[in-house]
């Protein structure tokens, strides 16, 4: 019986799955400078206090007072605890541990739906390389976890006609209040009901149409998904907001990095061509044939992840499947000659590195300070400056966590400073399209920058500004001559901004 226990235990695939885990902590390496999780913990950090939402922005003095949703407010709560409890450590620990459930997930999903094991590990060590852009403490690792949990069970629903589909609607009900990415999840569903309503072959693609039964069901789990959407603090208003997103917010996705798309001329873009080689190769030579959700889906994957890098993640679940099965030609695990002891060697040793190479706190602060104008925030503090900021737009989060009384020109929140118009300055700011008529607009006394930003060329050659600080991360420039005539009063009035639902 122990005998028996152990030979699990120790099993192959666990020894993979543990080379797995050790391949993405080797990515992760010290990756905390998400820069949104910052007012994440904010957020948090109020709901915890207070017990009810911030209804408007409340950290900006550009936007102050504008009305605001916090459409991710439940996946802050446990970064928040996990902060709480470890600071920096304790949210390292949290998001290397969804990664960890996610990779091993895509690895269990690739191995279900080619029945390779071996193949499927080397598929869930290779998404490393296109996982990696969302690597960080950021809210969206629920949203994928979300997805893996969906595509298992509509997966086991089109093969077997048997799956928990009562675990959907409590599943988009958690989904909602935790990231916008449930869109994602009910097109997924679509596409696996649409695809079942046809039936026929087309070369080597194959479809099989749903009973009525199996139909029926699918369709009456699907309802009940779209009504659990509802059930979360801003009823109709959280549902619209993916929308507004795609319709509304086009200077966030057209000047945010994560929403370019693929450039093929750096590292990533060159896993991506390849991956598309390897894809169009063994569509072309394999005699395999695919059904059509599979066919949906990797076609769809391709186009959102060469269109957004930001979905190259959702790119590396949904392909997982078709390049395990495209790696058949693998010799597959033979369960009668595992050798357990060799396992639990390889086990022991990677749960060794794993723990020796955890960052301590010290190294955790150093790889922040680095990222973010922690020094400068210092010597802010320490010399009582007042007036209005203008920041980059990467730091504005961390200035709202560790230093709340300095009030932003621009964070992470982009909806709303492109809402009211903040953005598009900023944005133009940054590009020298009337940067200084931008500066006096604001009233801005101090500018943080990054010295090899145009920012600070611009102001260090600009008469009536002076440098205060500089490190290798910030600078502080101040306004050394009076702010000019007519610029005194309060800040220009905001143009009228009519707010859809969100």
């Amino acid at each position: 019986m122990a005998r028996d226990i152990l030979r699990k235990v120790f099993s192959f695939p666990v020894a993979l799955g543990s080379i797995v885990v050790l391949w993405v902590c080797m990515g992760a390496s010290y990756s905390v400078w998400d820069a949104d999780i910052w007012w994440h913990l904010r957020n948090a950090g109020y709901l915890f206090t207070h017990l009810k939402f911030p209804a408007t922005d409340m950290y900006s003095f550009t936007a102050a007072g504008h009305p605001w949703l916090n459409h991710e407010w439940l996946a802050e709560v446990p970064y928040y605890l996990a902060w709480r409890a470890g600071g920096v450590r304790g949210l390292y620990a949290l998001f290397l541990s969804l990664l960890i459930v996610i990779h091993l997930a895509i690895f269990y999903w690739a191995s279900e739906q080619s029945r390779n094991l071996k193949a499927a590990f080397l598929v869930g060590c290779s998404s490393v390389f296109l996982t990696k852009v969302s690597f960080g403490p950021r809210t969206i690792l629920f949203g994928y976890i979300f997805i893996i949990l969906l595509l298992l069970i509509l997966s086991r629903y089109r093969a077997t006609g048997k799956a928990p589909l009562w675990v959907l609607p409590p599943l988009f009900c958690l989904w909602i209040n935790t990231h916008g990415s449930w869109l994602l999840g009910l097109f997924l569903l679509g596409v696996y009901i649409v695809t079942g309503l046809v039936a026929g072959s087309w070369g080597r693609i194959d479809a099989v149409r749903w009973t009525p039964q199996q139909l029926r069901r699918l369709l009456l789990a699907a309802g009940a998904s779209v009504a659990a959407l509802f059930v979360n603090p801003f009823t109709y208003r959280l549902v619209y907001y993916p929308f507004d997103l795609i319709f509304r917010q086009k200077l966030n996705i057209q000047y945010v990095d994560e929403w370019a798309s693929v450039d093929f001329s750096d590292a990533r873009g060159k896993v991506v061509l390849v991956l598309l080689a390897v894809i169009l190769l063994g569509a072309l030579l394999s005699p395999r044939h695919w059904r059509l959700e599979e066919v949906a889906l990797g076609a769809f994957a391709l186009y959102a992840g060469l269109i957004h890098i930001r979905f190259l993640f959702l790119a590396a679940i949904l392909l997982a499947p078709i390049l395990a099965k495209l790696l058949d030609f693998i010799p597959p695990y033979r369960p009668e000659i595992d050798k357990p002891p060799l396992n639990a060697v390889v086990c022991a040793t990677i749960l060794l590195i794993v723990v020796s190479r955890f960052p301590t706190r010290a190294d955790l602060d150093t790889a922040v300070a680095q990222r973010y104008p922690a020094n400068a925030l210092n010597y802010v503090k320490a010399h009582a400056l007042e007036g209005n900021f203008f920041n980059r737009y990467m730091w504005g989060g961390y200035m709202i966590l560790f230093h709340p009384e300095l009030k932003t020109f621009i964070d992470g929140r982009t909806d709303i400073f492109e809402y009211t118009g903040v953005l598009k300055d900023y944005l133009d700011a940054e590009l020298m399209k009337g940067s200084l008529q931008i500066l006096d607009k604001y009233r801005i006394h101090y500018v943080l920058t990054s010295p090899e930003l145009p920012m600070s060329y611009l102001l260090s050659n600009t008469p009536g500004w002076k440098m205060v600080f500089r490190d290798q991360v910030t600078m502080i420039f101040e306004r050394s001559s009076t702010c000019p005539e007519g610029l005194r009063g309060s800040l220009p009035a905001r143009s009228s901004v009519q707010i859809s639902p969100r």
